[in-house]
């Protein structure tokens, strides 16, 4: 694929929890792409995490840096639903 797109996302997690959750969340979305026009790398150091995509054009890295923005947001919501009902 040639890459003519690409940009690092970059988000400091204060929960070690929530950070953990948004990893198992977003790991097979990382394994199995949906498309051929964008690949994404996940890495964590320290309570960050980071993402690396790359993709064909601007279109499709706009698509997939929305859907795994709205997927962290998800996971950390939920987390946090679930830690205020007391649930874990």
């Amino acid at each position: 694929m040639a890459i003519n797109a690409k940009v690092s996302v970059h988000i400091k997690f204060c929960d070690t929890k929530q950070l953990v959750t948004a990893v198992a969340a977003l790991k097979p979305e990382v394994n199995s792409s949906v498309t051929h026009r964008s690949n994404v790398a996940l890495q964590t150091h320290d309570g960050l995490l980071s993402l690396t995509i790359d993709a064909q054009d601007t279109v499709a890295l706009r698509a997939a840096v929305n859907a795994y923005l709205r997927w962290i947001a998800s996971t950390t919501n939920v987390v946090e639903v679930i830690e205020q009902c007391n649930l874990i």
